[in-house]
């Protein structure tokens, strides 16, 4: 079993930056698919952004492309979602997801808060 702790969520002025980390209690390098997701109030959990454990391959949502940059370091069992030109609409709690052969791991999530 791997715990999955989120941190580096807060209160960020649009157009600001925020750097998220998932820090893992086991080796993320068994995991496939590394991925962060939010969930806006009112709204379903959306994908944000993943990454193959060789960090070769990614996937980005159309509305964090070109803003956000996913990264892992397997041997820091950490995974990091920088965050750019942050929008007030990037407000939600984020969550950290590891999975593939059947495995699920998440997150308790953190927040992340875009106002002035």
């Amino acid at each position: 079993q791997v715990q999955l702790v989120e941190s580096g969520g807060g209160l960020v002025q649009p157009g600001g930056s925020l750097r998220l980390s998932c820090a893992a209690s086991g080796s993320i390098f068994i995991i496939p698919v590394m991925g962060w997701y939010r969930q806006a109030p009112g709204k379903q959990r959306e994908l944000v952004a993943a990454i193959t454990t060789g960090g070769g391959s990614t996937n980005y949502a159309d509305s964090v492309k070109g803003r956000f940059t996913i990264s892992r370091d397997n041997a820091k069992n950490t995974v990091y979602l920088q965050m750019n030109s942050l929008k007030p609409e990037d407000t939600a709690v984020y969550y950290c997801n590891g999975e593939g052969y059947g495995m699920n791991y998440w997150g308790k999530g953190t927040l992340v808060t875009v106002s002035s």
